[in-house]
């Protein structure tokens, strides 16, 4: 079953035309798959590739791996023919490239919708993604994110990005920084997930670390990756650190103190604590949770 909310700190690509990587794929701990039907696989495999991910979807059991598949856009000879194969083999989310305008995502979900009609799927089941690779669909950012209630989340496509804005990729990140920024904005006001671009240079973790710790910094609720030496450091950054954890413990054993006594006022060691202090402390606890560092019952 597709979930709207759910940890997404790894989104792993995996190339629609590699069956092999398509069988192991979830075996490396990445918290969602992408098999890829668009940048990946040539012209010349697409309709080879939409079958063994098809295939893929239907016979290997990934477990409680978030499955999503990035399709062709509708405008190409291939997008229907996508959305109908992986609405057919029950994939959780689609992932819309190049959008551009809310009316991207809106076309997308009438096919969708057509398609969970002809194979039997509750309506809704299928989830999407807006993948954000120009100068317009930074523009459109808070219009695409609230434009379907199927949306769990909006990405940044950067290489497509840069050529659209004629620059190049840096170290600093600073042609990126106000694509980020508003997609991070769009995405909270949207209530939905922000997921950062790929860093291509599996050889160079310095580089990855810096900016995975930028977009966690920025609000991003993750990173995709290319390669699985990739996901460990990306969780690094993620995951809540053992002393945010107690802290956070402490903030959570106060606000339960102060709600057993009937009283408005949370208090630690002496000082009051403010809403927002008690909601990240929470946000951490979810977190610690969620990513199996803590128990439930080290919270109870």
């Amino acid at each position: 079953m597709a979930q709207k909310h759910r940890l997404r700190r790894t989104m792993m690509f995996i190339p629609g035309n590699n069956p092999g990587m398509m069988r192991d794929a979830h075996i490396y701990g990445s918290d969602s798959l992408m098999f890829d039907l668009e940048d990946s696989v040539s012209m010349a495999e697409k309709d080879a590739a939409r079958q063994l991910v098809y295939q893929a979807l239907k016979t290997i059991d990934y477990g409680s791996t978030e499955i999503v598949v990035r399709i062709n856009p509708l405008d190409t000879p291939y997008g229907r023919a996508d959305v109908e194969a992986m609405v057919a083999a029950g994939a959780q989310v689609l992932r819309m490239p190049k959008t551009e305008t809310p009316q991207d995502i809106i076309e997308c979900e009438k096919v969708i919708a057509e398609m969970e009609a002809k194979y039997g799927r509750p309506q809704g089941d299928t989830l999407m993604m807006a993948a954000i690779e120009g100068a317009l669909g930074v523009v459109n950012a808070y219009q695409i994110a609230t434009s379907s209630q199927r949306l769990i989340g909006i990405a940044l496509g950067a290489e497509d990005f840069c050529a659209n804005m004629k620059c190049q990729r840096t170290t600093s990140g600073a042609e990126l920084q106000l694509a980020r920024q508003t997609i991070v904005v769009a995405a909270r006001a949207a209530g939905i997930d922000a997921l950062d671009t790929v860093y291509s240079d599996v050889n160079n973790e310095e580089q990855l670390l810096y900016e995975t710790r930028l977009i966690k910094e920025l609000g991003f609720d993750g990173k995709s990756v290319i390669n699985p030496r990739q996901i460990a450091p990306v969780h690094s950054v993620f995951n809540p650190a053992p002393k945010d954890i107690e802290k956070a413990k402490r903030i959570v054993a106060a606000l339960k103190e102060a709600e057993a006594k009937g009283s408005g006022v949370i208090s630690l060691n002496g000082k009051m604590i403010d809403k927002p202090v008690v909601l990240r402390a929470q946000r951490v606890i979810e977190l610690a949770l969620i990513a199996g560092i803590i128990s439930p019952a080290e919270v109870e």
